[in-house]
């Protein structure tokens, strides 16, 4: 009983995502490079998550480009890319995306990483970072957590973040966190 029960609610959550997705405006690439030249993806101001009224912004200031988009695995312990890869100068601030609490300031495989716990649940993951903050600290949306700094995946050094967002143990795609969610409607599950 419980298995496609906990299918049938998945697959509504998925089709929630896809079409709250196809309404927004940031565009990846197809490939999921972007390729040089092509004018920078932009993305609106702070907006209101669904949850708890947070408000989330961009991670670094100005345009955001984004290098690799995310790739949910298909499943939990798969391959996929748990997060967005975007451009940015070597050593810019990294911004916290909404207040909350840094759960976690510190290195991973050698590369330094950010995680801050928000009121709504998410939790936001930045990294390579050289972090300015500590875990157990308050921070404020847009308040800078550190600069960015080391190499990520097969980017040049100190030119690309990677964000990502988490709700409980699930990981979403955190350009997500950008745009209103507008009305949300549950239909009926056929049987």
């Amino acid at each position: 009983m419980r298995g496609p029960w906990l299918r049938g609610l998945l697959l509504a959550i998925g089709v929630m995502l896809v079409l709250v997705g196809s309404a927004g405006s940031v565009a990846a690439p197809a490939s999921g490079v972007a390729a040089p030249g092509t004018p920078a993806p932009v993305v609106g101001g702070p907006r209101a998550s669904p949850a708890a009224g947070a408000v989330y912004a961009l991670p670094l200031a100005g345009p955001l480009r984004v290098l690799r988009p995310f790739e949910p695995p298909p499943t939990p312990y798969a391959a996929g890319h748990r997060g967005v890869d975007v451009e940015g100068p070597a050593g810019a601030p990294v911004l916290a995306a909404a207040s909350g609490r840094v759960s976690f300031a510190g290195r991973v495989a050698g590369r330094g990483v950010v995680v801050i716990r928000h009121p709504d649940g998410i939790r936001t993951e930045y990294e390579p970072v050289a972090a300015s903050v500590a875990a157990g600290q308050a921070v404020a949306r847009g308040q800078p957590i550190g600069r960015l700094r080391g190499q990520h995946d097969r980017w040049p050094p100190g030119r690309c973040l990677h964000w990502g967002a988490r709700r409980g143990e699930v990981y979403i795609d955190p350009l997500l966190l950008l745009r209103a969610l507008g009305p949300v409607r549950l239909l009926p599950w056929p049987r």
